[in-house]
Formats: C-alpha cells, structure tokens, sequence
C-alpha cells in the first residue's frame, strides 16, 4: 500500500512495509516518536517537487477543491499501477479512482499515520530540511490566503453593495433631473407635461424639438409609439400658451436633457450588471424576493455572511427598524415587513393575507441566504422551490378566503352535487321530481284562524242542542208556559254579564293571537274548539240551574 502525502515542495509518495501494525491505531503513534522505528514502517518510494510557486499555488488550489492536478495526475499514473493508495481527503480519493482507475483508502488509520509522516517528514525525505521546509510552507500559505481573498464571497458581495447604493443614488438623481427638465422647458410649452408623462420621453422629446413651433414638422414616431399622443402633441404646440424663450435658453435645456438620457442609458447597464452578480453570488434569494430585495437586503445586513446569521424574523422587518422600536415603546403592535415587502409574492397577496406570506417568504428566505453563503452549490433549486410551495400556500389562503365570503354564516359553503339523485348512464331521476304545493303557501295578512260569526253560530247550536231536551211539554198550561220563559229570559239577562266578561276576555285573547304573523297549526285549533265547547258548556249548566230554582218558587206559591 502506498501514502500520498502533500508538502510545500510536492507529492511523495511512501510505501508502507508493515501493513499488519496499522490494525492498532492506538498504537501507531509510538512507531514515529523515532526517525528510526518510522524508517521500519514506512519508506519513501518517490517525489515530485513543484517547479515554482505558482505551480505550488495551482496545485494547492486544487487539492484544496478535492481535484488532482494534472501533474499529480502523471505522478500517480507512473508510480501506482496495481496498488491501493491511502490519502488523506476522501473526495480526492473518488476523483482519482473515478479518473485513473485507481483504488484510494481513507479511515482512521490512514490519518493517524499521516499524522506520523508529518512529524518525522524531514527525517524520511532526504535533501528537504527544516530550515526549507519553514519558509516554503509560509509564502504557500500567503498565496492561499491572498486567492482565497480574492475569490472569497464576502468581498464579491462588496460589488452588490456598492451597486445598489449606486442604483439608489442613481434613481433620485434622474428624478431630479427630470423634474428640473419639466419645469424649465413648462414655460415655453406647458401642455406637453400632462401629453408625455414617462420623463425619458419627454427628455428625448424636448432634445429632438427644442422650439415648440418646429413640432409641427417633426416625425416622434419613434419616440412616442402611439399616434394619437402625436397628433395631440402636434395640435398643443400650435395654440399652446408658453411663453417665448431664446434659443440659449434652449441650448441649456437640451444639455440638461442630455444629461437625463446619460444617466437612464448607465442606470440600464448598471441594473444588468446587478442581475449577473446576484445570480452568480446568492441565486437562491434572487429566485425568491428578485434582485433588487436581494441587493438591498445584502446592503442593509453588512455581507451575505453577515445576513446569513440572521434568523428569518429578523429578516422580515429589516428595513423597519423605526416602526419596531416605536411599537416596542409605545406598547403598539410591531410591523409585519421591512424591505421585504417589495417582493413580488407579497404584493400578489391580499391585504388580509400580507402578514402570513411576508412570514412564510422570510423564513425560506433565511434558509436560501444560509444555503447561497455556505453551500457548495451554484444553482437556484433551492430557492424555486421554495417560492413553489410559498405560491400553493397563497392559494390556499385566497381560496379559504373565498370559501368564507361564499359560504354561510359559519364560514362552511352549501354545496349540492347536481347528478346525486341520477342514474349511471341514464338520464331519468332514481326518485321522482318534487310537485310544487301551493297550499302550503302562507300569505301576509291572513291567518288559518275561524272567524268569529262562525264561533259565534257555533255556539247558538250548542246552546239550542242542550237547552231543547231540558223543556217539559204540558198539554193545558200553555200560558204558564209563556210566564216560564218570560221568566227565564229575565233571568238570563241579569246572569249574563259574567259570561259575557268572560267571553269578552277569551274574545281580546283571541284577537291578540290573530296579531302575531304565525301560523295556526292544527293543534292549535283543536285547543280552541276544547275552549269553545267548555264555554257553551258552562253557560247551559247555569242556565239549568236557574230553570230548576224557578220551578221551587213556583211551587210554594202554589202551596200557598
């Protein structure tokens, strides 16, 4: 078996005599704490010295990426035919079997013995002394630090940051600039302010036109590419109400204008190259919040490793740190967003349903920023799947929205299958179609009530049916009998008040029932008819009562 051993000065390449002590690892050790036992264990078989230090440099790069260099490629193949070779990088090791066919070993005892090369290193390469060995590995291991700053993604993301702030600056100027142009150029053509309204067409125009009478001979198609805002321009320029102005007036106005269009031509190339640098640096966030969130959530947290170590709370109010302390110190509610508010996702969703997206779109975003700064890989996977599944979440929460406003009062819409009631492959009904009833139907106004001429019919029959059998026929008092109903009559009168207060109080209950829009079941009116019959009832008992007391009296003045 042999060992690839990586030094400042090159690859050696030691061949192991004894393969059985490398069973114990614990004792392994021991067998370097001499040139002497180590020269038993191992010995040097070859060495490739690195010409130069820039081929030192490309070589540790490599190593340092897990890929052999083209010369370890030659040295390897020209020592290692038909043996295994221990090293110290598993990586590296699959890139050698997978590109020279050649069996790496890597595992706890390969790195304690390399851990004993290293010790005993210039005792087992002959002609490579201490004093060599101290000042190569120094300047090797400034030329790394010097690649690794100059590759490093902390200062690649400087370029972000200062491109942002630069686009920022850039954007306020052209405001500026174009809102000087507007005002200077309003007195000698007012109308054209409210004609144009984007103000890089309006510079062009001002450029191209310069005096308001020369509009009438001038083509804007290619500036302005609808007609009729031409035609319109056209007609302003004739009767406009401008005042005159020289012609270095003029001059100074189209410089200002060139000035406008210079600055919106370099805003454009500067907004391309942020777009490269951000999908080359952090493609994952610029996946999911865009460009230009991405950028300034960089420049607001320093470095993209800096922003990496936030959680994804912080990362959804920053931009509003203000609003938070205010909150905090005035005990109000705090805010949902900061910059990240301008995403895309979060400006898809609804008022109600901001809060929720802005936290879902933070924490993904926390996880994209961490994957960009540390991971190994360049492509945007992450982050496309993450705005997937943030997108599906948005749909859920717009269509339980609309499931709320569309649906009952408890939020559960009412839903009936058309075909339920329908044959397979037929089209006749399993059951037959309900009939319209209209007797069902139950009009305002009206109640199933009796009216009361029949309630009061009603009683004249109860009355006659029980009072006929009471009467006694008598063949020779004719007269007598005139004198008994006489009586009774008077009789009756005088007793019926108290039934009529008694009927006039069910009469005043009845009719109250009768001002409630309800409708009288069936039952309803079976209780009443009890009422009824209990009332003819009592007044024939007292009208019984009252017959039988005249026949006493009758009877004593006929004693007498």
């Amino acid at each position: 078996m042999l060992v690839l051993f990586e030094t400042p000065a090159g690859f050696a390449l030691f061949k192991v005599l004894d393969e059985g002590k490398l069973d114990k690892v614990e004792d392994l050790w021991k067998e370097f704490q001499t040139s002497e036992s180590a020269r038993r264990v191992v010995k040097l078989k070859a060495f490739n010295k690195f010409e130069n230090t820039s081929d030192a440099l490309s070589a540790a790069t490599l190593i340092i990426d897990s890929k052999p260099s083209k010369g370890l490629r030659k040295f390897l193949q020209k020592h290692c035919e038909g043996e295994t070779l221990a090293v110290a990088d598993s990586k590296l090791g699959n890139a050698i079997k997978e590109k020279l066919k050649i069996d790496c070993l890597h595992n706890s005892a390969v790195m304690e013995l390399m851990r004993g090369l290293r010790n005993q290193l210039t005792e087992l390469i002959s002609g490579l002394g201490a004093q060599d060995l101290g000042p190569m590995s120094l300047g090797l291991s400034h030329s790394l630090s010097r690649y690794k700053l100059k590759f490093s993604p902390e200062k690649v993301d400087t370029m972000i940051i200062q491109a942002i702030g630069l686009l920022d600056d850039l954007d306020k100027e052209l405001n500026t600039y174009a809102m000087r142009v507007r005002e200077w150029y309003g007195w000698h053509f007012p109308e054209l302010t409210k004609i144009v309204a984007d103000n890089i067409q309006y510079a062009q125009v001002v450029k191209m036109m310069g005096n308001r009478t020369n509009a009438v001979n001038l083509d804007f198609s290619e500036i302005l590419s609808d007609a009729e805002v031409e035609t319109q321009l056209k007609e302003a320029a004739v009767i406009s109400m401008g005042t005159e102005v020289s012609d270095i007036d003029l001059l100074n106005i189209r410089e200002l204008c060139d000035q406008v269009l210079a600055l919106s031509e370099y805003r454009a190339q500067l907004y391309d190259y942020l777009k490269s640098r951000m999908n080359t640096i952090a493609p994952n966030l610029t996946a999911l919040v865009g460009e230009l969130v991405g950028a300034r959530l960089i420049a607001h947290g320093g470095s993209l490793l800096n922003l990496a170590k936030q959680p994804g709370s912080t990362i959804q109010i920053l931009g509003a740190e203000k609003a938070l302390f205010r909150a905090l110190k005035t005990k109000h509610s705090t805010p949902k967003y900061g910059l990240i508010y301008h995403a895309s996702l979060i400006g898809k969703a609804s008022q109600k349903n901001k809060g929720k997206i802005s936290r879902s779109l933070a924490a993904k975003t926390a996880l994209a920023i961490r994957y960009d700064a540390l991971g190994d890989g360049e492509d945007n996977s992450i982050g496309l799947e993450s705005r997937l599944k943030i997108e599906t979440r948005l749909q859920v929460l717009e269509h339980k929205d609309l499931e709320k406003s569309a649906g009952s009062i408890k939020g559960k819409p009412k839903i009936e299958m058309y075909e339920k009631d329908r044959k397979k492959g037929a089209g006749a009904l399993t059951t037959p179609a309900k009939t319209y009833n209209p007797a069902a139907d139950l009009v305002l106004g009206q109640t199933t009530e009796t009216p009361k001429s029949e309630l009061a019919s009603k009683k004249r029959k109860h009355h006659e049916a029980d009072t006929a059998p009471s009467t006694e026929p008598a063949e020779d008092g004719d007269q007598e009998d005139g004198k008994k109903k006489k009586k009774k009559k008077s009789k009756e009168t005088k007793e019926t008040p108290a039934v009529d207060a008694d009927g006039d109080k069910k009469k005043k209950k009845k009719s109250k029932e009768s001002e409630e829009p309800a409708v009288a079941t069936a039952e309803g009116e079976k209780k009443k008819k009890k009422k009824s019959d209990v009332g003819t009832e009592d007044v024939v008992m007292q009208t019984e009562e009252s017959g039988k007391k005249d026949k006493k009296k009758k009877k004593k003045h006929a004693a007498e």
